[in-house]
């Protein structure tokens, strides 16, 4: 489906009855979802506990469970990026789920933070944030990162070539890599050396069939809430000023479809993050309060564009491909 600027920002104007259904922490939204509305979820902190007596967090092994048929199966030996002598491989590292992986598409991570000369407990949860104005969709070479009219950001793994420039330009970094998949071992296996980039895609299978995410569902504390987006929205803002409490995504990165509450101010989570990540290992990302797109910036632009040459000769190959295989190639020319 071809998705122009115009659908995707279209609003959906749905009743404040339903929203009140929805807010209540019932699991009544398979029932009243509707396609092409734009939803949202609500991340509450102060509810999730990290399912502590589990070995695995609800939501993780709820989204594992779902997405096991959807996870890469790599050809080994696996070629490196050319002309670097590197790749991403996560394919003997599956069962790893405290970071973001082509393998766990949500974690749950557990800070001690600081704050008001106190230590305390804070879980969480991590995934995709589903921006309004997805830096990786605009940018991507071959047009498979899209902007849903349900809200959700997807990749097209089928015609992703792993050029990582999704992640680059997200400013959480949350796209993930894995080498030895995808289209480009078919297109240009020599050239570039690729793979496939993987992330959270907010169930949008389900919502488009009138369910919620399995994440949402699967808490066992309702930490997370899923519905109508303004309606969530509004709800956030009044929760943070009849509980003094703090928001995150509502304005990072100009919005997006995740909002966290928190009674802790998310700069000092940031913080505790930070301190946590000493090893810089990829797959943990920051809750820097106010961030922007990166893309505001001249140098990141510069930047991101250095794949151009590449990105040309293999979206060339990506169009000779889906050619040969009687696709019909859309534009966006809208966007």
């Amino acid at each position: 489906m071809t998705i122009t600027r115009r659908t995707f920002l279209k609003r959906a104007a749905i009743s404040g009855a339903t929203a009140a259904i929805l807010l209540s922490g019932t699991r009544k939204a398979a029932a009243i979802l509707t396609p092409e509305q734009e939803y949202a979820t609500i991340i509450d902190l102060t509810k999730c506990n990290d399912c502590v007596h589990q070995d695995t967090p609800a939501c993780v092994l709820a989204c594992r469970t779902k997405n096991q048929d959807r996870f890469p199966q790599p050809e080994k030996p696996i070629g490196d990026y050319w002309p670097q002598p590197v790749h991403e491989d996560w394919s003997d590292k599956k069962h790893i789920t405290n970071r973001l992986t082509p393998y766990n598409w949500i974690y749950v991570q557990h800070l001690q933070v600081e704050h008001q000369g106190s230590i305390m407990d804070v879980h969480v949860p991590r995934r995709c944030m589903h921006c309004d104005n997805p830096p990786c969709a605009g940018l991507c070479p071959f047009g498979v990162n899209n902007k849903t009219p349900e809200g959700a950001v997807v990749i097209d793994t089928n015609i992703c070539f792993g050029g990582a420039k999704c992640r680059d330009v997200c400013p959480w970094e949350i796209p993930q890599r894995q080498a030895g998949v995808g289209l480009y071992k078919k297109v240009a296996p020599k050239f570039a050396g690729g793979g496939v980039m993987y992330k959270c895609d907010m169930c949008i299978d389900l919502i488009r069939d009138g369910k919620e995410p399995v994440c949402v569902s699967a808490c066992p504390n309702q930490a997370m809430t899923f519905g109508p987006k303004e309606e969530l929205r509004s709800y956030a803002r009044r929760w943070a000023e009849e509980n003094q409490g703090y928001i995150y995504g509502d304005l990072e990165n100009g919005g997006t479809s995740t909002f966290y509450l928190s009674k802790v101010p998310f700069e000092a989570i940031d913080r505790a993050i930070k301190k946590q990540e000493v090893d810089g290992k990829p797959g943990r990302p920051t809750m820097e309060a106010g961030i922007g797109n990166p893309l505001d910036e001249p140098e990141n632009i510069a930047k991101a564009f250095l794949v151009a040459p590449v990105a040309g000769i293999l979206a060339a190959g990506l169009s000779v491909y889906k050619t040969m295989q009687g696709e019909d190639i859309h534009e966006d020319t809208e966007a």
